[in-house]
């Protein structure tokens, strides 16, 4: 029956396999002199709707030059020089935006750049398409922007909520939990630092199999009768393969990119927001765990090994397609 569980699950979930793929949309403005800007346009290759991702500039602007869409890791990138020159103030108090978000459940990272080389930020979702370009930056925009970059990331990859979700189907204990968690994040923090700060590059491909692979042995840890390494040092686990899930986060971050001259703030909030995500997953499975014990039927023994299950074989599928990634297929 349990086998049965893992094949059903293996068959319904195929679009799990692109986990963790995902990154929004990021429209980069840089200022130049008399109302001239270079705009850099970023959207995934793999989208959700029909309707196209499109930046919304003034019609007041007119576009100088345009480049070719070129492919550049998983989304396609789109440069071109912008004329605003007939806007009294150019662009700064112009409403700027992208058109498509709420059709594709998407959201954006809107980066203006000024003259003077400070910077401004904003996420645009299915709630907020369209700004106001203000006249000056603040550091709350950087704040709260990536904050919500951070959480929105981690919730979109399922692979790193499963791990989070393996870690609290093995430890024992809410203090041991706590611990767990936290080398977890420690884990994720510094190789994400050291990554977005260019100490070191990565073979993505690699790196996503092994996260993959890190995934299916917890579930397998996780299955077994006897406890074994994992079970007994989870902490020094969750250490280890947080440094790798941090390349990982590292790789998004990479994408969205990073606003000038604000880089440590931007990496804190993003690293903030992957917290406050992982947070509310946990707090999310304690209160369906909680309620799942006080069910007078016994779901636990059904739900816990579907749970599971569902992690070994999504786990097993994106290491199969992974692994063909890596080998070049």
């Amino acid at each position: 029956m349990r086998i049965l569980i893992a094949l059903c699950l293996t068959v319904l979930l195929p679009n799990l396999a692109h986990a963790h793929r995902f990154a929004p949309s990021s429209l980069q403005i840089h200022e130049g002199d008399n109302a001239q800007y270079e705009v850099l346009w970023k959207t995934p290759v793999q989208t959700t709707s029909n309707i196209p991702l499109r930046p919304a500039l003034p019609k007041e602007c007119s576009i100088k030059q345009e480049s070719e869409p070129q492919i550049e890791g998983t989304g396609v990138l789109k440069r071109w020089s912008l004329d605003c020159s007939s806007l009294s103030q150019g662009l700064v108090g112009a409403l700027v935006g992208v058109d498509g978000l709420a059709q594709n459940q998407a959201s954006a990272l809107l980066i203006y750049s000024y003259l003077d080389g400070r910077s401004w930020q904003q996420v645009l979702n299915t709630e907020v398409g369209t700004v106001t370009i203000p006249s000056a930056p603040t550091a709350g925009g950087v704040l709260s922007s990536y904050i919500v970059l951070g959480a929105e990331h981690i919730w979109a990859g399922p692979d790193h909520l499963l791990f989070v979700l393996g870690l609290v189907l093995l430890v024992v204990g809410f203090r041991s939990l706590l611990v767990t968690v936290t080398s977890f994040t420690v884990g994720h923090s510094v190789t994400l630092a050291m990554v977005t700060l260019g100490v070191f590059d990565y073979p993505v491909a690699l790196v996503e199999f092994f996260i993959a692979l890190s995934i299916f042995v917890l579930a397998l840890e996780v299955h077994a009768e006897k406890p074994g390494w994992f079970a007994r040092y989870p902490w020094a686990v969750a250490v280890g393969f947080g440094l790798l899930h941090g390349m990982g986060f590292a790789g998004a971050l990479g994408e969205v990119g990073l606003p000038q001259g604000q880089v440590p703030l931007a990496l804190l909030s993003f690293n903030i927001g992957i917290e406050l995500g992982q947070i509310a997953f946990i707090l999310l499975v304690l209160a369906a765990g909680f309620l799942v014990r006080r069910s007078p039927v016994d779901w636990r023994t059904r739900v816990e090994p579907a749970a599971i299950y569902l992690m070994g074989g999504v786990a097993a599928m994106w290491c199969y397609e992974r692994g063909l990634s890596v080998l070049g297929f």
